[in-house]
């Protein structure tokens, strides 16, 4: 057995289409509706260029297999972040100063990665990764 990659992140929300909006503008993510029996006012999946469904958002009353309790907009809690390897660094920055949200930018030379970090509507924080852009 191997992990062979990250398959998705769910994000469950008391305000989905905010959440799948600011996906869709701030990293270019194709907005879709989750599968039946997920319904278009209960699951959005958010895809990226390959065609890859890498952020499930599900609202609070949409059916889980394995459910618990959940706090929307509560801190991460357990899960400090969600990382997300990216290119395009300028247009993301320019896309996270328009929309006016709080960011934060490290540097780590020795493997040329720039990082970005910033939340979504839900606290959500998300670390994007930019390697040699």
């Amino acid at each position: 057995m191997q992990v062979n990659a990250l398959d998705h992140v769910n994000i469950i929300t008391d305000r989905l289409d905010e959440t799948a909006e600011f996906y869709r503008e701030l990293l270019n993510l194709e907005r879709r509706d989750g599968p039946p029996p997920l319904t278009p006012t209960t699951a959005q999946w958010m895809f990226d260029a390959g065609g890859k469904a890498i952020i499930h958002i599900n609202s609070t009353d949409c059916i889980r297999t394995y459910d618990r309790a959940v706090e929307p907009g509560a801190l991460t809690g357990a899960l400090h972040h969600v990382a997300l390897n990216c290119s395009g660094y300028d247009e993301v920055i320019r896309r996270i100063e328009a929309a006016g949200l709080d960011y934060q930018v490290n540097l780590v030379a020795a493997i040329g990665l720039r990082q970005v970090f910033t939340a979504d509507p839900n606290n959500v924080l998300l670390e994007l990764n930019f390697f040699g852009d």
